[in-house]
């Protein structure tokens, strides 16, 4: 759901963007995700209330599969089988990850504390 007053903020190429309000967002950080259709999971790190990409990154995803910008999009510490690395994807692909296990990624111990339950809490030094 979207409110009608939109919210202005500057994006990665520092443009103002216009974004309508989103009533909320399916994930925090520290939520341990996965994507619907691609084999990777992540860790959210930020979250964007839509998109606030390049436009040369948008227009790279086949158009048939391209997510809506008007939606929250999320910054991941993201590990497939391969490698880690950092996704940027839309809420839409996005699912609660089943495994509840830690994600292998660099940079997790530096942001983020394991809770035993499962997911992780950002550390107080990064924290609002």
């Amino acid at each position: 759901m979207t409110s009608e007053s939109p919210l202005e903020f500057a994006g990665n190429d520092r443009k103002a963007v216009t974004a309508p309000l989103i009533d909320r967002a399916r994930f925090a950080p520290g939520d341990i995700v996965r994507h619907r259709m691609f084999d990777f999971r992540g860790v959210v790190f930020d979250i964007d209330p839509v998109f606030a990409n390049s436009d040369e990154w948008y227009e790279a995803i086949p158009e048939g599969i391209r997510p809506a910008k008007e939606q929250p999009f999320y910054h991941l510490l993201a590990e497939n089988e391969d490698s880690s690395y950092i996704a940027y994807v839309s809420q839409q692909n996005l699912v609660a990850d089943g495994e509840r296990g830690p994600v292998d990624h660099p940079q997790i111990d530096a942001m983020f504390e394991w809770l035993d339950q499962g997911g992780y809490r950002l550390r107080a030094i990064h924290r609002h």
